[in-house]
Parts: C-alpha cells; sequence; structure tokens
C-alpha cells in the first residue's frame, strides 16, 4: 500500500510539473508581441507619473485608489518601463496564484480529516483548474490590478481555511491565519473601487470561520479589532470613492442588461460553453461530500460566499447605480469557485470518484483548447497593426488626432515600443489641465466627447488647419464621435486617403485638397 501511494505521489507530482509548463505556457505565449490595449495603457501612463501626482492629482478625477499604479511604478523602478517588464508583475502573481489555490485544497481537505492520498488529490485538481481556467490566464497577461487582485484573494482564502481550523480546534484566534487575512482584506479594498463588495464577501466568510467554536473574550477583541483597524487604514481610499462616484455614475458609458449575464457568468467562473455541465457535476459532489458534517458545511458556506457575493453585490450595484465590468473586475471569484470544484473531485468515492475525475478532466482540457483558441485569436486591439499600416503612409510633417482623448494612450504605448516618435495631439484637451504635458485620460469620468461647435472649432485651429495631412484616430467611433461630428469637422477642406478599421480602432486619414 505504501509503495502505491508512493507511486502515486510521484504520478501526481510529473502531472502537476506538466500543468506547470502548460500554464506558464498559456500565460507568456506571444506577452512580448502583443500591444497594450486601452485599459492597460493607462496603468503605464499612470506608473510614468511622479508618486505626488499619483497620489494628488489621480484621486481628483479617479474612483481607483492610486495603490495599483503606485505598486506598478515601483515594480518598473527596479523592472523597467518595458513592454514585458510592466506585464511581468502580472504574469508573476499569475504564475504563483495556481500554487495558492493548490494550497488552499489541500489544507482544506486535511481540515476536513481526508487522508493524505485525498489531500494531494484535491491539490493536485485544483492546481490543474488554476492553472488553465481562461480568466485566470487572461487576466495574468494585463497590466492591470486583476492578477494582483487574484493572488491576494487566494491567499485570503487559504488564510481563512487557516482560520477555520484554528477555531474548530478551539484554539485562539490571534495568529498568522487571522494576520494574514486582515492584510489581504485591506489589499483587497486598496486594489479596486469595488473593493468592499470583496471586504464584504471576506467578512461574511470570516465570520463563519470564526464562530467554529465558542468564542472567548479576547477572541472576540481580536476580531472586532482587526476589522476596525481595516477599516481605519481604509478611509482616504473611501474619501476618493465617495468624492468621484457621482461624477462617475453620471459620466459613465457602461450599460448593463440581464441577458448579457447568461455570457458574462460562464467566463468569469471559468466553464464557458458546455463546460458547465462538468463544473454543475463537480459542485453536486462538492455539496455531497461537504455536507455530511458540521466542518464541511462551514468549509461549503464559505466557499460559496466568497465565490457568489461579490457577483450578486456587483448585478445589484449595476441594476441599481451603475454598470460595472463584471468579467474583469470579478475575476477573482475564479478562485473559492476552483477550490470547491476540486474538492468535489477529490472526494467522491467509488463510482462517483470516477465521475468527478472525468469531469475534472473535461474542464482541463476544455480549458486547455479555449486558451490555445485565445493565444490564436490575436490582440484584443491591434495597435501594433494600426502603427504597422501608418509607417507605410505616414510623413514627418503629419499629424495624428486622437479623438476621444484616451485613444491617445495606446496609440503613443505602440509608438513607444516600435521606437517612432510622431506628432499626436489628444482631443479634447485639457479636461482640466492637472498634467504638465497639457492633458490626462479621463478615467473613470468617461470619456469625454465635445458638442459640434467646439469640434469644429479645434479642426479649424492653425496647429491642425494648416497642416497638410492628418490622421484622425477614433476610438469606439459610434460612441464617442455620433454622427461622425469630428470627421465632418475635418472634411470641410480635406479629402480622405486611407482608412484603417480594427475592432474599435478606426483611422482615417485627410489631406487639404
Amino acid at each position: 500500500m505504501a509503495m502505491k501511494e508512493a507511486q502515486e505521489a510521484r504520478l501526481l507530482v510529473a502531472g502537476g510539473l506538466l500543468l506547470a509548463i502548460l500554464g506558464a505556457v498559456v500565460r507568456l505565449w506571444h506577452v512580448s508581441v502583443t500591444p497594450m490595449w486601452l485599459d492597460e495603457a493607462y496603468s503605464a501612463y499612470a506608473a510614468g507619473k511622479s508618486f505626488g501626482f499619483l497620489w494628488v492629482v489621480v484621486p481628483r478625477y479617479e474612483t481607483h485608489p492610486p495603490f495599483y499604479y503606485t505598486l506598478l511604478k515601483l515594480w518598473t523602478l527596479v523592472f523597467g518601463d518595458g513592454l514585458v517588464a510592466e506585464r511581468a508583475l502580472g504574469l508573476a502573481a499569475g504564475l504563483i496564484a495556481p500554487f495558492v489555490i493548490a494550497w488552499s485544497a489541500g489544507a482544506a481537505a486535511e481540515g476536513l480529516g481526508w487522508e493524505p492520498r485525498r489531500q494531494r488529490l484535491a491539490a493536485f485538481v485544483a492546481f490543474a483548474l488554476a492553472a488553465l481556467a481562461i480568466p485566470l490566464v487572461e487576466m495574468s497577461r494585463e497590466v492591470r490590478p486583476y492578477p494582483v487582485m487574484i493572488l491576494v484573494y487566494a491567499l485570503a482564502v487559504r488564510a481563512l481555511i487557516g482560520i477555520a481550523r484554528v477555531r474548530s480546534e478551539g484554539r485562539r484566534l490571534a495568529g498568522p491565519a487571522f494576520g494574514v487575512y486582515l492584510l489581504c482584506l485591506e489589499w483587497m479594498l486598496w486594489l479596486h473601487n469595488l473593493g468592499p463588495l470583496w471586504a464584504a464577501a471576506l467578512g461574511l466568510a470570516c465570520l463563519a470561520a470564526f464562530l467554529a467554536s465558542r468564542a472567548r473574550p479576547a477572541d472576540g477583541g481580536w476580531f472586532v479589532a482587526g476589522h476596525m483597524a481595516v477599516a481605519l487604514f481604509y478611509l482616504p481610499a473611501l474619501d476618493i470613492l465617495l468624492d468621484q462616484a457621482p461624477t462617475w455614475v453620471k459620466s459613465t458609458w457602461l450599460t448593463f442588461g440581464l441577458g448579457g449575464l447568461s455570457d458574462h457568468l460562464p467566463v468569469l467562473y471559468a466553464v464557458p460553453g458546455w463546460q458547465g455541465l462538468a463544473a454543475v457535476v463537480l459542485l453536486i459532489l462538492a455539496v455531497a461530500v461537504l455536507a455530511r458534517e458540521v466542518r464541511g458545511r462551514r468549509l461549503l458556506a464559505m466557499l460559496l460566499v466568497l465565490a457568489i457575493v461579490p457577483t450578486a453585490l456587483s448585478i445589484l450595484l449595476s441594476m441599481t447605480v451603475a454598470p460595472v465590468f463584471i468579467t474583469r473586475t470579478l475575476t477573482p471569484v475564479a478562485v473559492p469557485w476552483l477550490v470547491l470544484l476540486a474538492l468535489g473531485a477529490a472526494g467522491a468515492r467509488d463510482k462517483a470518484a470516477w465521475i468527478g475525475a472525468g469531469a475534472a478532466l473535461m474542464l482541463v482540457l476544455n480549458m486547455l483548447a479555449v486558451d490555445g483558441q485565445q493565444r490564436a485569436a490575436g490582440p484584443f486591439q491591434n495597435w501594433y497593426g494600426a502603427v504597422a499600416w501608418l509607417q507605410q503612409r505616414h510623413a514627418p510633417d503629419d499629424l495624428i488626432l486622437a479623438y476621444p482623448n484616451e485613444g491617445a494612450l495606446p496609440l503613443e504605448r505602440a509608438l513607444k515600443d516600435k521606437g517612432l516618435d510622431w506628432r499626436v495631439i489628444a482631443v479634447p484637451r485639457p479636461v482640466p489641465a492637472f498634467d504638465a504635458d497639457g492633458w490626462h485620460p479621463t478615467g473613470s469620468r468617461g470619456v469625454i466627447s465635445l458638442p459640434r461647435p467646439h469640434l469644429e472649432a479645434i479642426a479649424r485651429a492653425p496647429e491642425i488647419a494648416q497642416v497638410r495631412r492628418v490622421w484622425l484616430l477614433r476610438l469606439g467611433n459610434t460612441t464617442y464621435d455620433p454622427g461622425d461630428m469630428f470627421l465632418n469637422a475635418l472634411r470641410r477642406d480635406r479629402r480622405i486617403t486611407g482608412r484603417f478599421v480594427a475592432g474599435p480602432i478606426d483611422i482615417i486619414g485627410l489631406e487639404l485638397r
């Protein structure tokens, strides 16, 4: 029996090594030749500013706390501001996260009293799912806070599992697990403007873990004091959110409809298409296994709270206040969900064990297939293609107009990556002129679209009207240039000489008649 278990352990290690390689490949594939899209370019733009700008200016027009931009800036000060260097922060978090998720699943199985073989199996299945899960893979490739949030949420899940075990064994709350949980809670609050949603889920899960046994007065004091300290340190970020939220609500261009949830939620929980059937099978197995005893029911409740509450609150927020990005912002919910599915696969016995293994294998293989399709699909916004098209037509005296102004960010980033120094004017500018360069992106306020008289005045300005050829870059033109107002203003004395369209990118060449 010992020899058989040793052989199984070696097979799991070999399988884990193969999965780690596959996970690294799908995250790193073409990462050095994929251009930054709009939001990534904004992160890089912010990280290129001074600490004073990040903590004094950004809070005056952004709902997001400047913590992530500061973290990215510190990273670039050490590793540089090249494309790969700036993406490396997310990649590092994305490569570490599957190990933490596997650690959480193994610790959960140990806390349930499962034998070592099933503990290893739970960790292996969780690692397999996390290494190839679509949202975890995709977010790790972006210069955005989401891969860091995924890693922090994974650490918080592991800490909560530790707290539940400490409490179920009657030990005192104060300890490493509770300290890590509080630190992760603070980070989740500061990494994104929807931090309170994550804090609500983490707080409820922690309360469930805390109630695992009768609390001593000292434990209650630690519980309350710890959460009060987190709330106190969050107050500056809360002030930013409350100050900017009204403007964000009024100006956001996002829309929300319940019908879109059928597309968003399966992607969010890493089970698009018919993969959902395999996930349902594993969920049923997990509920059947965990519902047998008190410890399992408590763990089940914690994982479901962590996986569902942020999504439910974001949907409620979108319906009642203002729409929010669901698929990107909420990707950390995949962490407790994958732990739950892994426990379903590892905890099933007899014939159900074969069903669980088949469902888990089906999920992993289909995740790998979807990851391959994503890599073959090309970049989300093809800015390098746009630059390559312009290179064949652009003259030294040409001028590029980016409307709305956010379009200047990814274009200028692509030009920087290609070593080109072309004139780019962001329209409108300044809004307001906080930036020493004369303008700054409007960020969470929404992209500003100017009325027709203002656009016509810009088109007649000497610095534009006297240029022989201009290139108009419109990003999402149907939304931000309704009725082609700016295009028509420029066309009064010009003729169209060429056009490049790729997704939301629309570049039009206009030459004086």
